[in-house]
């Protein structure tokens, strides 16, 4: 399962999923990061609904907002009638939940219960992480040691996390042209990329062009 790196959004290893998260704030996995999960929400007749804009009365400045407790139907904005969990991959939940506006609106939007939209999410970060390709068991214990040992003596020996860190940079710099090159020279469709290193196609594809082009 991936690392959650949201403080609220919970996880699956062993630690129970929230009822409560707070509005607004998206849902991320470390080395997930282009799929960011939200609550989205839909009409009655099933629309997904855009960004609802409010006026802050500055000269005709106005603030966009796709969070879902802003279809709450004041103001003129549209009344969403369910929630579902929602990815910027692309990925929609297949299961709806009823929006009970007397509990949601206003302040109290961030009491409200949104764990059904992020369960589900998680479920498609789940898909996700297992069709994304693993790393050896010796090299991923190795990095979970490092970042933990990193983070760890940070506080008392910054200097010696930059060294680090430096460390790390020209062992990226010199692997992964090369990597970057042979993905190239295989022709590896860019759908297979993104599933490969568990990303977005725009992000894969931003990822590979950042490598091809790393001062070595």
């Amino acid at each position: 399962m991936p690392r959650c790196s949201t403080v609220d959004a919970g996880g699956r290893s062993g630690r129970p999923a929230p009822t409560r998260r707070r509005a607004g704030t998206p849902w991320k996995h470390d080395g997930f990061e282009s799929h960011e999960g939200e609550v989205g929400v839909l009409l009655a007749d099933g629309t997904e609904l855009g960004p609802v804009y409010f006026d802050l009365g500055s000269g005709g400045h106005f603030h966009e907002s796709s969070d879902w407790w802003a279809y709450d139907g004041t103001m003129r904005r549209p009344t969403a009638t369910t929630l579902r969990g929602r990815c910027s991959c692309g990925w929609r939940g297949r299961t709806t939940y009823p929006i009970d506006w007397e509990k949601a609106r206003g302040d109290q939007a961030d009491e409200y219960d949104t764990s059904g939209p992020w369960a589900d999410w998680e479920g498609h970060m789940d898909e996700v992480a297992a069709r994304a390709v693993s790393l050896p068991e010796n090299v991923a214990g190795l990095l979970g040691k490092l970042r933990e040992r990193l983070d760890e003596i940070v506080g008392d020996e910054p200097l010696m996390v930059l060294k680090a860190a430096g460390e790390l940079e020209a062992i990226v710099a010199s692997a992964s042209p090369l990597a970057a090159a042979y993905v190239r020279g295989d022709e590896i469709p860019m759908p297979r990329v993104a599933e490969a290193l568990g990303m977005t196609e725009k992000a894969a594809r931003s990822r590979l062009a950042h490598y091809e082009y790393l001062p070595r």
